[in-house]
């Protein structure tokens, strides 16, 4: 049985979620640094320089990306042999969260109740999603996510007759009227499956995968590729103001689902994907 100190979770929630907004992961700089050799408009070259030497100044003098510095999305894989002492799970991510935000001039962007908007002062509580896994494994993800990029997330139930065509019209669709108000370019997070109230996860998820990395089912790998290319077509460009680049990536999940049901779900992504990951 593996004990770890609740403070310790806090501490490093605390941590994670100032270096998440401060530093955008390698493969993400990777990505936006090939879009800007594939630019071929003078103002979307403009823009991907603008967008790279933002991130460098928030990486030299650990400022934030953007000034919505997110909702915190904090998924966690919980081993069955470890236990939290001191303090519960999700006391101590929350407490992270708020002295994280605190520490590092984070924008406090969450309100108590949907419709009094009144703001909870400190970015909690934050959105919790445990995975139970065998062994004393703890590892934390956190990825900040801005109300644009969550505004231009949507989900459909479609029926099992829809197919392949009528889930790729509807994630066509909401990219065509959602993307250009995202900060693009975007990563497209799919999910396909699962239930109502689980395939919005697993579209959220899917922006978690490494951008150039493949779904290991063939079909679906096929299918990002596919999406990315027709994507890219319509030329919104960088920060939707026309050029080659619209989006840097389209990862699907799928999951098994009712054989009465097809759920979709697009989790649209800016394309400052601020994620990063430590395991305790």
């Amino acid at each position: 049985m593996k004990t770890i100190e609740a403070k310790k979770i806090t501490d490093v929630v605390s941590r994670l979620c100032k270096s998440a907004n401060y530093y955008l992961p390698e493969d993400v700089w990777k990505s936006l640094e090939g879009s800007l050799k594939k630019e071929n408009t003078e103002l979307g070259k403009m823009v991907f320089d603008q967008i790279l030497g933002n991130a460098r100044i928030a990486t030299q003098k650990n400022m934030p990306l953007c000034q919505d510095t997110g909702l915190m999305d904090i998924f966690i894989k919980l081993g069955q042999n470890v236990r939290i002492e001191g303090g519960s799970l999700k006391d101590a991510v929350n407490l992270g969260v708020a002295k994280g935000c605190k520490e590092g001039y984070l924008r406090n962007s969450m309100v108590k109740d949907p419709l009094d908007r009144i703001n909870t002062g400190d970015n909690t509580p934050a959105q919790i999603y445990i995975d139970i896994v065998e062994g004393d494994v703890f590892e934390l993800t956190v990825m900040p996510k801005g109300g644009g990029s969550e505004n231009a997330s949507v989900l459909k139930m479609l029926i099992p007759s829809d197919g392949w065509q009528g889930v790729h019209d509807f994630i066509m669709a909401t990219v065509r009227e959602k993307a250009i108000s995202a900060c693009p370019p975007v990563i497209v997070g799919v999910g396909i499956g699962g239930s109502f109230s689980s395939v919005a996860l697993l579209a959220k998820k899917a922006l978690l995968r490494p951008i150039g990395s493949n779904n290991e089912i063939y079909f679906y790998s096929a299918k990002e590729k596919e999406l990315l290319n027709e994507i890219n077509e319509i030329k919104y460009g960088p920060m939707g103001l026309g050029g080659e680049v619209t989006a840097l990536a389209v990862h699907i999940n799928t999951a098994p689902c009712h054989i009465a049901s097809l759920p979709v779900a697009v989790s649209m992504q800016c394309h400052s994907c601020r994620r990063i990951r430590e395991t305790i």
